[in-house]
């Protein structure tokens, strides 16, 4: 099955939102530039997302205007197949991706990027619907802890359990980096 990467959101936005940290964030980009490095290594063709909505203002960090819609520091270099860009949580609304996906004959999709329960869980769950088999790699997504709505903490950690749970064998097949590089097909 032809398969394709797609980096979600992985953007310098992100380091000028409130609930930043670093914490995390080795581990994601060890898990991340892997999964690029070898799907570029294999011929798997690559896809990059970025977000950008709100006011078009300087201060707002997903704006054009703010300079922060680029890739991430620390993201490995690599050429893209595709890039869109999106005001939506799914990859799939409004941007072209999925016309650019069937013209190309992908049928698979590697979902990973920023942030796990929103954009790469959204794009996930519409994708399935599509009809496109997604392996969500859980280790190449990153998110932040969040405040639930009685003020409690849910932490980041927890955040993925959940949405790997939803996700497996609903609208995805949960993968290791490893995992979804060997069922990757250029």
């Amino acid at each position: 099955m032809k398969t394709c990467l797609i980096v979600i959101d992985v953007q310098e936005s992100f380091r000028h939102r409130p609930y930043f940290t670093e914490h995390d964030m080795p581990a994601y980009l060890d898990a991340q530039n892997t999964l690029i490095d070898g799907c570029v290594a294999r011929g798997v063709q690559v896809v990059r997302i970025f977000h950008s909505d709100g006011p078009e203002v300087q201060a707002n960090a997903f704006s054009q205007l703010s300079g922060h819609v680029r890739p991430l520091q620390g993201l490995a270099a690599f050429e893209a197949a595709a890039t869109f860009t999106k005001s939506r949580h799914s990859a799939l609304v409004g941007t072209g991706l999925s016309v650019w996906l069937t013209q190309h004959g992908i049928e698979r999709l590697i979902v990973s990027g920023i942030r796990t329960e929103q954009c790469c869980e959204t794009t996930t769950r519409h994708a399935s619907d599509l009809g496109f088999a997604v392996d969500f790699v859980t280790d190449a997504t990153l998110t932040w802890d969040m405040q639930q709505p009685d003020g409690r903490t849910l932490a980041a950690a927890d955040i993925k359990v959940r949405t790997a749970t939803v996700l497996q064998d609903r609208f995805a097949t949960l993968c290791t980096v490893a995992q979804a590089l060997e069922r990757a097909a250029p």
